[in-house]
């Protein structure tokens, strides 16, 4: 996809972060963009203020974790501007970080649906209307460079990014099958200077943990800790957003920001290969 002027932009988590400073440089690239985000003030503010720069924006609240809702925003998309040709799947929380055994099954449900059933439902519902199109396009699927390797802690989080990596590849294969227009990039971050550590703050009722439930000792407070100085002090989402559209122009599928973790993703891959024990990230 090398044009991007009056083209359609669809993307996920799109209030802030990440998927902010995607539609901010939609908006300078020329694209209509339709944001979608739970957070639904975050969302009000952030289409108002692509559209004093120019943009032809508008703002869906969407739980992409739920089929229903990502069918809902498929529909205004079309209303709007009758076409997608960008679709980024971007929404995304960050995880608890205990053990495997003390995270919670709303831990697992929270996780496991917005950042990996997300993926699948924007897929299976814009994906065939892309297709219907026949013009060129691109899918960007957000995962993290955690898809890649395996850290201790945070599982919630990992297996849900290894899935976004995963079906991401299967979606390379399947389209480039059908010598489809439709690109594919699967976003890879390290450490980006987001709210994805406040994630607790868009948590549904339904999946917060009863008191009692969720780990809180000196340990995890410690790993917390940690974790959002380690994000506090990362790229900004606005480097992101400039090496998602070189990947895109470039027919990229990886996109890897932060290449000192690139070792660690090699060191994984040769103890595979070499039938070793798994490694530590």
């Amino acid at each position: 996809m090398k044009s991007f002027q009056n083209k359609v932009a669809v993307i996920t988590g799109g209030a802030s972060g990440i998927g902010r400073a995607l539609g901010e440089r939609c908006v300078r690239e020329g694209m209509k963009v339709v944001l979608a985000d739970i957070e639904e003030k975050a969302l009000i503010h952030a289409e108002a203020e692509m559209r004093a720069a120019g943009g032809s924006v508008i703002g869906v609240v969407t739980d992409v974790s739920n089929a229903e809702s990502i069918e809902k925003l498929f529909r205004k998309t079309l209303d709007a501007f009758g076409a997608v040709h960008l679709l980024c799947n971007n929404a995304g929380i960050g995880a608890r970080i205990p053990s495997i055994w003390e995270s919670t099954t709303a831990d697992w449900e929270w996780a496991l649906g917005v950042n990996l059933w997300s993926v699948i439902h924007g897929l299976r519902i814009f994906v065939p209307r892309m297709l219907e199109q026949d013009s060129e396009g691109h899918i960007v699927n957000t995962a993290s460079v955690v898809g890649l390797m395996v850290p201790p802690g945070g599982a919630t989080y990992a297996v849900s990014k290894h899935g976004v990596v995963v079906l991401s590849e299967i979606l390379y294969h399947e389209l480039r099958d059908r010598n489809s227009k439709i690109g594919v990039s699967v976003l890879c971050p390290g450490f980006v200077n987001t709210r994805i550590t406040e994630s607790e703050r868009n948590r549904p009722d339904a999946l917060k943990n009863p008191p009692g439930k969720a780990v809180q000792n000196d340990e995890y407070e410690a790993r917390v800790k940690k974790s959002s100085e380690a994000v506090k002090s990362g790229m900004s989402p606005e480097q992101v957003a400039d090496a998602v559209f070189d990947a895109i122009r470039n027919e990229k599928f990886y996109i890897l920001t932060h290449p000192e973790f690139n070792e660690k993703i090699r060191i994984r891959t040769e103890s595979i290969l070499a039938g070793s024990d798994p490694v530590r990230a």
